[in-house]
């Protein structure tokens, strides 16, 4: 790979890392070419960008970019290397929770969140265990119509009751 081809990759791997809020370092070495081809398509299916990318045009890219504080990674840029890209937070680490049912590998390195740094394959679980933005606002908005779907439902029984007697009492005989 010649001067050009690494600047090249090092402004593409800047370009995804500036639109995303979900970056994960894994190593997926040991895979043999079916193991991979099918995490590959495990990523696919969950919207998961996977990536196999050099250390050294990595931090380059991570130091480039503006905002967004990369450093507490770069112990975790040791060996090989893949890159897992998300739009929703807990989707790597579930493609990669869901693969190891059946391989050792991939191994989580390291992870950032919106601004959070994971570090280490201890944390997996705990970021699977992660609720995506959409589910936490569903959840929000469950907890703020429970109460209202209560009352709606107390007046509803209510008014059923007072017709109930209403109609009792003009029936009644004198």
């Amino acid at each position: 790979m010649n001067r050009a081809e690494k600047a090249q990759m090092i402004e593409d791997l800047q370009e995804v890392l500036n639109n995303t809020d979900t970056v994960y370092l894994t190593d997926i070495a040991g895979l043999d070419a079916t193991e991979t081809s099918n995490l590959r398509k495990a990523c696919f299916k969950s919207d998961v960008q996977l990536r196999v990318v050099k250390n050294t045009l990595l931090k380059k890219a991570m130091e480039r970019v503006e905002g967004k504080e990369y450093d507490e990674m770069f112990e975790s840029l040791k060996g090989n290397t893949a890159l897992m890209i998300a739009d929703k937070a807990n989707a790597p680490a579930k493609v990669i929770e869901n693969f190891r049912k059946k391989s050792q590998k991939p191994i989580l390195k390291a992870a950032w969140i919106d601004t959070a740094v994971y570090v280490g394959d201890e944390r997996l679980s705990e970021l699977a265990a992660l609720k995506s933005k959409e589910e936490l606002v569903g959840d929000i908005i469950g907890l703020l119509q429970s109460p209202i779907k209560t009352v709606v439902s107390q007046l509803q029984t209510g008014g059923q009751t007072i017709a109930g007697l209403v109609k009792t009492l003009s029936e009644r005989p004198e």
